[in-house]
């Protein structure tokens, strides 16, 4: 099967199983430990598929062998790191609350950051070895996030509230508002990705690292500043920012780069294929947002939308970016789309270095 077939079919295959493994769960199970596990999963994911995508202990192995072994690696990362964000952010409090699910949040784009924008620098400068760098940026990952949780992340909306931690940050911006920020300059990641870093190819000097890290990072932070200001509107309501805007984006980016293989207009130049597979990514996105929308009313009955609660934001963001996001990765990265077949373009480019 060629793409883009075998992305259509292979999301479609990708949602169905994420769906019906949300339905084993109920509301608040679901967007406590279910989302903070997976949650967890996806930065050790991340630093696999990017960094060390074929490790000696998978090398040798055929499919489905190859992708259950590195499944299995992502999961043991994640046992290991989501008590260690409970005990030290979330006060060994269970289940999770907001506070450390909103940390697991910001750690997958700053992984995202330190393995694509940076291309694992300074890491793969200072060592041969694929497994070893990625090892380092998802410690990296974590220790960064950590500080900027405390130096940006303010939680003081929440005191007197069950939820809310003594030890909770005391930060510069509303923690809710840097959050969404945050995954907003991820969306202009992936959306830079759409243009496969043009015009950053055009100038040599750009394309080495730190350099273009830092200029993907600024472009990256600008896009975010711009949807901020322009759906400042929305009642200032940062939520709506996240589930109408920034998640489609991303998820749509991921189907169309990573799932379709970047194949849907790849007999276009630069930057008119940046154009077009933005635009593919935003319909694709928010139309599957309104197709979980549609599903989780019918299936689960209607949740509240919008403040206090946010019940429905809460389901929609993390049915589509804590469960259904790494599952279309697991399927396309780890087991190469098996049964279905090989895809016949490579997934999106990573940074360059």
């Amino acid at each position: 099967m060629a793409q883009p077939l075998l992305g259509v079919s292979a999301s479609a295959l990708a949602i169905v199983v994420s769906l019906a493994y949300i339905a084993l769960f109920d509301f608040a199970t679901f967007v406590g430990w279910v989302s903070f596990f997976m949650l967890c999963l996806i930065p050790a994911q991340i630093v696999i598929v990017v960094l060390s995508p074929n490790p000696p202990f998978a090398a040798r192995l055929g499919q489905p062998a190859r992708g259950a072994a590195l499944l299995l690696a992502t999961i043991a990362a994640a046992v290991v790191t989501a008590p260690l964000v409970l005990n030290v952010v979330g006060e060994g409090v269970r289940p999770p609350g907001p506070i450390p699910s909103q940390f697991a949040v910001i750690v997958v784009p700053t992984t995202f950051f330190l393995a694509i924008m940076f291309g694992g620098w300074p890491f793969t400068a200072l060592t041969k070895k694929p497994g070893t760098a990625a090892i380092a940026v998802l410690a990296a990952s974590y220790v960064l996030t950590y500080v900027l949780f405390r130096i940006f992340f303010d939680y003081g909306f929440m005191q007197g509230a069950p939820v809310y931690l003594a030890s909770a940050p005391s930060g510069v911006f509303n923690g809710v508002t840097a959050l969404v920020f945050y995954v907003t300059a991820l969306a202009g990641m992936f959306l830079v990705l759409c243009f496969d870093l043009w015009p950053f190819t055009k100038f040599p000097a750009v394309m080495k690292q730190p350099v273009l890290g830092l200029v993907w990072l600024g472009v990256s932070v600008l896009f975010a500043v711009l949807v901020m200001a322009v759906t400042g509107s929305r009642d200032n309501d940062p939520m709506w920012v996240l589930t109408r805007v920034s998640a489609p984006v991303i998820f749509g980016t991921i189907v169309v780069l990573n799932m379709l293989g970047n194949s849907l207009f790849a007999k276009l130049a630069q930057p008119l294929k940046g154009v077009a597979n933005s635009v593919a990514a935003i319909v694709i996105g928010v139309a599957l947002a309104q197709m979980y929308g549609w599903i989780s009313d019918t299936a689960f009955g209607p949740l509240p939308m919008g403040a206090p609660g946010y019940e429905y934001e809460l389901w929609l963001v993390n049915a589509l970016l804590s469960v259904t996001f790494p599952f279309l990765i697991f399927y396309a990265a780890y087991f190469n789309f098996w049964p279905l077949g090989k895809p016949a373009t490579a997934p999106a480019p990573a940074a360059q270095t």
